[in-house]
């Protein structure tokens, strides 16, 4: 997990810290981990006994967070990974996804056969990686491009910058900034 999955939100603002699929299925993931790691392990059979079963509870109960925030979350994690998904699918996964599956919306933004149209849709997600991933998608349009190099919650702009679907007057001008940028680093 990247220090970024722990995006700031508004909910933060207001005491509450909204928990997403990134981190809930992290969380899941060490468990999971965990639970290998003592399998190898030569405890006294009551006690490794008891630990698994405290680790298998911990593992339903972030399995039923994730389901709770979307339904049949593996499932539609299966479907994105899976090599036969299909762009209307990704689409469609998209416009049902919660706000706050993170996870799904990230993985779709970085699938190769995501289309234009979806990646608008993902552009305009609060999480930062969801965006950086459009930015750089070969099949993100030249609109959804535009967009994104005016966002100021984060410069995307470099990243556009080298989109081959960025139109050349947008490219020149965000590569020349590059290069004046480049010039002031290096007289200081």
């Amino acid at each position: 997990m990247r220090r970024s999955d722990l995006v700031q939100h508004k909910e933060r603002e207001k005491g509450a810290v909204s928990r997403t699929t990134q981190i809930v299925f992290g969380e899941r993931q060490h468990l999971l981990r965990v639970l290998d790691s003592l399998e190898g392990t030569d405890l006294p059979i009551a006690r490794a006994q008891q630990e698994r079963r405290m680790l298998e509870e911990l593992i339903h109960a972030r399995t039923r967070e994730l389901n709770q925030i979307n339904t049949a979350w593996d499932e539609k994690i299966g479907l994105v990974l899976s090599s036969d998904a299909k762009p209307e699918m990704l689409e469609k996964l998209v416009k049902q996804a919660p706000e706050e599956d993170f996870y799904l919306l990230r993985l779709i933004s970085e699938h190769p056969r995501a289309n234009s149209k979806t990646l608008g849709k993902l552009a305009k997600h609060q999480y930062g990686a969801i965006r950086e991933n459009v930015a750089r998608h070969p099949n993100a349009d030249a609109p959804t491009l535009t967009w994104l190099s005016k966002d100021r919650s984060q410069p995307l702009w470099y990243l556009v910058a080298f989109n081959p679907n960025t139109p050349i007057p947008l490219q020149r001008r965000l590569r020349d900034r590059l290069k004046r940028l480049g010039e002031v680093q290096a007289s200081r």
